[in-house]
Formats: C-alpha cells, sequence, structure tokens
C-alpha cells in the first residue's frame, strides 16, 4: 500500500470523531452506499451524495485500495414518507402513471444509469436489486426472530425495539432516544400490531391494492425498507464491512435500524465506519418543489430550468460540488456556478500549459511540497475543497514558470503532471474538455478557425472579428497565440 495513504482518517458518525482508517482486510476496502429508490428520478442533492461518494471511491482506488463498491437499487418495498407513513412508493407512482411496478423500475434506472455516464461516476463494483434478493432478506428475518428480536402478527413482522435494548444500544448511531420519539410518532397504518411504538416493520402483510407481492413464511407481502439494505451488504460484504454510506437524511430510522437488524441477527455491527453526505440548499434554501427551487440534474444541463439563465456543464456541476467538504451543507447558485466555470476554465488551461513548460537543471520551489498538499487533504477526510485548493497553489507555480518567474527541473515536472492529472482525471473526476460535446465540435470548429486564418492571412479583419464575435455569443472563447490559435 501506497505510504500516502497510512494517514487516512474519516469522520465516523458512529463515534461522532475523525478516526484513523484501517480496513479489515490489508490493502482491500469494502464500501455500502444507499442507491435510489427507483419510484421517480432522482434529483440534484441525490446527485451530490452519489457524486460524493464517487469521490471516496476514487480516492481509495487511487491510492491503491482493492475497493469492492456496492450500490443498491430499491426497486421494492415500503418506505417512509414525509408523514411518517409507510407506503409503497412504486407502486402508487406505477397507479400515477398507469404502468405496471415493473416499467416504473425500469424507466427510473435507465435515467439513473445516464445520469451516472453524464456526471462521470463510476460504475460500482455490484449494484444489486431488492427484488433480485427476497430471499435472503426472508432468511435475515427468520435469524432475527430466532434470536427474540422479532415477532410475527397478521401476516407481518416487527423488529422488536425493547426486547433489542436489552442487549444493545438503539440510537447509538443518531443519537436518538427511544423515548423522546413517542412523542413524534403518528397514528400510523397498523400502529395496533405493534408491541411497542417504535417497532419496524421488517415484512409487511399484503394490501389488496399492493402491486407487488411475494410469498413468505409469513403469508404473502413486501420486505420492509431497512431489511433490503442489510440483506444486500452483508451478502457481498460479510456480516461486517468498512464503509457504509447514504444522505444525511438516512441517518434514522433507515441506518439506525440497519445496525438493529444486522445486531439482532448475526450480533454484529453491519460496518466499521458510517459516513453520511450532507444536503443540498438552492438559492440559500432546501431544495422544494413547494419553494420554486427544485430541479432535476439533466434540466440544468440542458438549460431547462427556469433557475439558472444558462446550461451548466456536468463537469462544473461535478467541480461546484467538490468546493464544498462532502459533510457541510452546500448552497447552489448562479453566482457560485459561474465562479466554477471561471476556476474549472483556469485549472484546465494550466494543465495544458504545464505539459509545455520548459525545464532548467533546477527547480525553483518545493514541487514534492505541492504534491504532498494533494495527499493531506484527502487524507483528513476526503477533503477535496483543501484539495482544490492546493491544486490551484500549483496552477500559481506553473504560471509563474510560465512567465519566467520560476523554473522547473524536467523529474519534477514529470511529477507534478502525473500527479495532478491523477488527482484532477482519477480522483475529481472532471475531464479537460469541460464536459461539452468537444470531441464531436472539435472538427467543425477546426474548419472554422481554418477559416478564419485564412481571412486574417488575407488582411480580412471584418470577417475575422465577425468570426471571433459569434463564436463568442455562442460561449466559445477564440485565444491568438503566437504560433497558433486556441479555443474553450
Amino acid at each position: 500500500m501506497d505510504q500516502k495513504i497510512k494517514g487516512l482518517k474519516i469522520y465516523n458518525t458512529l463515534s461522532g470523531s475523525k478516526e484513523p482508517f484501517e480496513p479489515i482486510h490489508k490493502d482491500a476496502v469494502g464500501m455500502y452506499v444507499c442507491g435510489p429508490t427507483l419510484y421517480s428520478e432522482p434529483h440534484m442533492g441525490n446527485m451530490r451524495t452519489f457524486i460524493n461518494f464517487d469521490l471516496v471511491y476514487r480516492y481509495l482506488l487511487h491510492v491503491g485500495y482493492n475497493v469492492k463498491y456496492v450500490r443498491n437499487i430499491t426497486d421494492a418495498g415500503h418506505i417512509t414518507n414525509s408523514a411518517g407513513q409507510q407506503e409503497d412508493s412504486i407502486g402508487k407512482a406505477a397507479k400515477l402513471e398507469q404502468l405496471q411496478p415493473l416499467e416504473i423500475v425500469y424507466k427510473y434506472n435507465v435515467r439513473f444509469q445516464n445520469l451516472q455516464k453524464i456526471y462521470n461516476l463510476l460504475p460500482p463494483t455490484i449494484e444489486p436489486t431488492a427484488t433480485g434478493h427476497i430471499q435472503e432478506q426472508i432468511e435475515i428475518i427468520e435469524k432475527i426472530i430466532e434470536n427474540g428480536f422479532a415477532y410475527a402478527v397478521n401476516g407481518s413482522v416487527y423488529f422488536d425495539v425493547q426486547t433489542y435494548k436489552k442487549s444493545f444500544d438503539y440510537g447509538a448511531l443518531s443519537g436518538r432516544k427511544v423515548e423522546e420519539l413517542e412523542n413524534e410518532t403518528r397514528e400510523l397504518n397498523a400502529q395496533g400490531e405493534k408491541r411497542f411504538f417504535a417497532d419496524f416493520a421488517l415484512w409487511k402483510k399484503a394490501n389488496e391494492n399492493d402491486m407487488q407481492i411475494w410469498r413468505s413464511p409469513w403469508g404473502d407481502g413486501n420486505p420492509g425498507w431497512h431489511i433490503e439494505c442489510t440483506a444486500m451488504s452483508t451478502k457481498y460484504l460479510g456480516e461486517t464491512f468498512d464503509i457504509h454510506g447514504g444522505g444525511l437524511d438516512l441517518k434514522f430510522p433507515h441506518h439506525e435500524d440497519e445496525i438493529a437488524q444486522s445486531c439482532g441477527s448475526s450480533g454484529k455491527a453491519p460496518a466499521n465506519f458510517w459516513m453520511h453526505a450532507n444536503m443540498l440548499n438552492v438559492n440559500g434554501k432546501k431544495m422544494s418543489k413547494s419553494l420554486g427551487n427544485f430541479f432535476l440534474p439533466q434540466e440544468i444541463v440542458e438549460g431547462s430550468t427556469a433557475l439558472f439563465d444558462k446550461a451548466y456543464s456536468p463537469n462544473v456541476l461535478r467541480f461546484f460540488m467538490m468546493q464544498s467538504h462532502y459533510r457541510s451543507t452546500l448552497d447552489l447558485t448562479q453566482e457560485a456556478l459561474n465562479a466554477s466555470e471561471k476556476g474549472l476554465t483556469r485549472l484546465t488551461e494550466a494543465m495544458e500549459i504545464l505539459n509545455n513548460l520548459p525545464t532548467a537543471k533546477q527547480s525553483s520551489f518545493d514541487t514534492e511540497a505541492l504534491v504532498r498538499d494533494f495527499y493531506t487533504a484527502m487524507n483528513d477526510d476526503f477533503n477535496a475543497p483543501i484539495l482544490i485548493a492546493a491544486l490551484f497553489d500549483a496552477v500559481k507555480k506553473i504560471n509563474l514558470v510560465s512567465d519566467g518567474h520560476e523554473t522547473i527541473n524536467e523529474t519534477d515536472k514529470a511529477l507534478l503532471i502525473s500527479e495532478m492529472q491523477g488527482f484532477v482525471l482519477d480522483v475529481l473526476g472532471l475531464t479537460l474538455d469541460g464536459g461539452q460535446n468537444d470531441n464531436r465540435l472539435k472538427p467543425v470548429m477546426d474548419l472554422v478557425l481554418e477559416l478564419r486564418q485564412q481571412a486574417r492571412s488575407n488582411k480580412d479583419w471584418g470577417t475575422s472579428d465577425l468570426i471571433r464575435d459569434g463564436l463568442k455569443n455562442a460561449g466559445i472563447t477564440v485565444k491568438d497565440g503566437k504560433e497558433s490559435t486556441s479555443w474553450q
């Protein structure tokens, strides 16, 4: 393992502090992240979570870990909505759109997979579905019942929180106390079946209107929301694995109940590190349809949301999100996006300049110290904003060398090229083409710039300026150098 990773510390929600990261198995990491529920298209806040854990995945790979990254797809079961009630959201969406549940799942999975490509997310190692693991869920429920931590009633199965509390700490992750939850509890469907108000469903008896139904030892029904992740994470990563991640909104009850299910079935906590990505605000307020600041990841790329007066490339959105730590809230505004767009241009231009820098016998600055700062930032709980600041320190040095105020030798130049490319492309997951369709645009631009060059050679400055200004109005900047013309 690379020596640079030995200092990695991760903030563990379970302990409330940064802890040195030591994987269970040497040089290998098991990571599970809660994926989308396929009853609608993920919103931009969801994408922030997936992009943040893509950063974590990329850095662990970058420093040499063999990472098994499992991110599930929820395509069945009951989830808890904002009113605190249990409902089958996939079935509800299917009825509204007059489709079968499988059609809804397929429709939104296609969109989610497309968003992963658009935003340059690395595919997880395994992407299991809840419906593909019904048997595993049933077997875990049977084990929980056998251990005395669950009970069946009227075809449903509930986790017995009071009995569990005698052996384990329910609330260890979230800090929530069961006694304080009773005042928040509403009168829910089938609440009378429970022995205790905080008990949660492991299996729900089917209603006559349910569109997805499976057989079980307790009768036809649907798995609970939480049991799906317990089954899929432990199947592929073992009873205890290294990292479990998700959005902050999942800390309670979802992740708390996952811990209870694992301890109730195997006696072991599922993960050593719990990581939670914070929320996304838009123009200073929480993203909400009622506030009119809600938009989808595809809309901002297409420029079809009324919140912003122009489209932004996925590359710019990704770079913008990396400028806030994953545990911090992030406020998305047009001003911030414009600043990110300019910053990304500076960074990519500097990397192009770096490749062509002249070299000297000696370097006038400590290149290794610059590179060390890249690792120091990411080893501090994947601190992308500090990494970006360190990258811009390197940008300043690159520009000073280019202007003749500093020098760099061949060895240091090669090191800086390798490490900057590694962190910008492989870790941050950015591209150097601005995230646009530059590959398809390139032959067109080559022709346009050739025509402009002919006009300049013929001293037809009017045509030359007309082409330049027309491209500028289209968002394309033309830069005339001593030996060539470039465009951005």
